[in-house]
């Protein structure tokens, strides 16, 4: 059967980032993509506008609806939003023993604030002990254990400390190009190229989907890992910099040409 995951995360109505790139992530890693919304973003390449919460109750019903039929074999969550989604996606998750993605996306590239203040407790109590790995970027991995250092091996451990499982600290920023990865016990680090190209926008939600659907598929951690820094640089390697006066997106569906 072919894999399946579900993303639970939020709409990006210029298509970069957010359910539509995790959809596009999942095609090209040969998984069947399903989606619960939690919010809309009215949103393009220079930022985001607008954000409309979809209900928990609503967020609830689009998960059931996806696991108690179709199933899945991983889940990833991206953009949450605020701490009722998150209460209900935590509620919704817990005791289903999926391979859980949490990638904990705080602020757009564009600098939009895409988590509620008051909800980054909630997302660090209520899904951390559920998740398989978590997945921020330096920023937000400076940002949730509260330490300034570009030290992503100490990062990771202050973050597996805080209730993961394991952590991988992505990296696309600092100076240290490699994804960093600890699972409680033993460290990895992943190099990653660095392009230079303006077209980054969805590359931390392709990563974290990549490594669910390496997780979906029967991959290791490490392995998943590996291929999620793989796919999520190939696909910034052949980004759209031309889209949008922004940050054009990434483009991992780049080997199928059109016609």
């Amino acid at each position: 059967m072919i894999p399946r995951v579900l993303t639970i995360a939020s709409s990006d109505s210029g298509g970069g980032a957010g359910i539509q790139a995790d959809l596009k992530a999942f095609a090209r890693c040969g998984a069947h993509g399903m989606s619960a919304i939690v919010a809309l973003t009215a949103q393009n390449t220079l930022g985001v506008t607008s954000i409309a919460e979809q209900s928990a109750g609503f967020v609830r019903d689009q998960i059931r609806a996806v696991l108690d039929d179709i199933g899945a074999d991983a889940v990833k969550t991206g953009m949450l939003f605020s701490a009722p989604i998150i209460e209900a996606v935590a509620d919704e998750l817990s005791g289903r023993g999926l391979p859980l993605v949490v990638d904990p996306v705080m602020v757009a590239s564009s600098g939009s604030r895409l988590l509620r203040p008051d909800a980054v407790a909630t997302l660090t109590g209520l899904l951390f002990p559920l998740a398989t790995v978590v997945t921020p970027n330096l920023p937000e991995a400076q940002a949730l254990t509260g330490l300034a250092t570009e030290d992503r091996a100490a990062l990771a451990e202050k973050l597996v400390a805080m209730g993961a499982r394991a952590a991988l600290v992505t990296g696309g920023h600092g100076a240290t190009p490699a994804d960093h990865l600890y699972d409680g016990r033993t460290h990895l680090a992943i190099p990653v190229a660095r392009h230079a190209i303006a077209a980054t926008h969805g590359a931390g939600c392709t990563h974290s989907a990549a490594l669910a659907a390496g997780l979906a598929a029967g991959r290791s951690l490490p392995d998943a890992a590996r291929q999620a820094a793989a796919v999520a640089g190939d696909a910034v390697a052949h980004g759209l910099a031309g889209l949008g006066g922004g940050d054009g997106p990434v483009h991992v569906l780049h080997m199928f040409p059109p016609g």
